[in-house]
């Protein structure tokens, strides 16, 4: 493909993008995969240049783009090699018209802007949410034995973390097709450390999703004791089973929830749990740097939604603990509502929990917890908290 035409198919993916982000449909990088599937025509370096310009022209825009047209608009006015590219040659976009619309620039939306502010992050914090994110592996202790990488990473900050430029073919590697390492963010890993799991322990995690954490939990306890993972989504609980296998993990079991009726299925696990890790839904600020487009799809009304449904499971959460035992809490957010606020809140209404910030090497404390930024720390966002119930 002529540098041109990479600009125009960057554009026609662009438009899907948009009406993705509209109707909450797709996420980008599987319309990207889609619209080369069916381009059998595009190599290699064709489908890396044209990825590069979507996520670039994607992360120019802060507020939803009129059209793909009018987001590479906006990255061609910060580089004059694209622009020139809008020759109306074949397969090349049409020439720029006097007042065509160019998308606003911009970190987010101006309404979420004003939200970070008020959590305390300056322009500086809220721009690095954009940066491009590299590679974080989790070394599996349970298969430690039998590591061998074709490369060598450089430790992060996580006790069993390595970190690869963004793109590394991980997956091709024997190492993570025998689960000796998983995919996971260094602030993911921390997150974990912040559970503090000890071999014999029981432990729930209680939105387990697809299980990282669960399989980080199993390490940690060195394959003693049990974990419950639970979610209310069965397409994503029914990943962790294979991935448990491959990685070792012998004493995780999971549990589909009923949404709303969280507890019902929970009986026999009521203040008996060591541990209880809330790693709640959330609006995913924190996780910019690999969705950027994710920002154009949060709306207030659905950050409301989420909130409600993060003090539900916190509360959810707390009946599982035994006394004396650790509810720890995790949004990969930025937001006070999700993380600070969210937390004090739990702590006003039940009498007795104290909080303690996480004994971790990253993160600054943020209201009854810790903060972890792209900016600060070289992680995704996260709020950790650590709550004790009474005795």
């Amino acid at each position: 493909m002529a540098p041109a035409a990479r600009v125009q198919a960057a554009i026609e993916i662009l438009d899907l993008v948009i009406a993705a982000a509209r109707s909450n449909g797709a996420p980008a990088d599987r319309i990207v995969g889609d619209w080369f599937r069916t381009r059998r025509f595009a190599g290699s370096k064709d489908r890396r240049a044209v990825r590069e310009l979507v996520y670039a022209a994607i992360r120019a825009c802060g507020e939803v783009p009129q059209t793909g047209r009018a987001a590479m608009l906006r990255l061609a006015q910060g580089d004059p090699a694209i622009a020139a590219l809008f020759d109306g040659s074949s397969h090349a976009p049409a020439p720029v018209e006097p007042g065509e619309p160019v998308a606003a620039g911009g970190a987010a939306p101006k309404w979420l802007v004003s939200e970070f502010t008020a959590s305390g992050l300056d322009e500086g914090e809220i721009a690095a949410l954009l940066d491009r994110a590299p590679l974080d592996v989790r070394i599996n202790t349970l298969k430690a034995g039998r590591l061998s990488l074709p490369e060598a990473g450089e430790p992060s900050l996580a006790p069993n973390g390595l970190r690869f430029p963004s793109g590394t073919p991980i997956d091709q590697w024997e190492a993570f097709q025998t689960g000796a390492i998983e995919v996971q963010d260094a602030g993911s890993q921390l997150a974990c450390e912040a559970v503090q799991a000890r071999p014999g322990e029981r432990i729930v995690d209680l939105c387990a999703g697809a299980g990282g954490k669960s399989l980080s939990l199993a390490a940690a306890m060195d394959n003693l004791g049990e974990i419950l993972a639970c979610d209310a989504d069965r397409r994503r609980l029914s990943q962790l089973a294979p991935r448990a296998e491959r990685a070792g993990a012998s004493i995780i079991t999971t549990q589909l929830l009923d949404p709303g009726r969280e507890l019902a299925s929970l009986d026999s696990w009521q203040r008996r749990a060591d541990a209880v890790l809330v790693d709640a839904p959330c609006s995913g600020t924190g996780t910019w740097r690999r969705n950027p487009e994710a920002r154009w799809r949060l709306t207030a009304r659905e950050l409301d939604r989420l909130m409600a449904l993060q003090a539900r499971l916190l509360a959810a959460g707390a009946k599982l603990v035994r006394p004396g035992g650790r509810l720890v809490y995790v949004t990969c957010s930025l937001l006070d509502g999700e993380g600070a606020a969210q937390v004090g809140a739990f702590l006003a209404e039940h009498p007795g929990w104290r909080a303690q910030l996480p004994a971790l090497p990253a993160g600054r404390p943020r209201g009854p917890g810790l903060r972890l930024t792209p900016a600060h720390d070289g992680t995704d966002g996260f709020f950790i908290a650590s709550l004790f119930s009474p005795c």
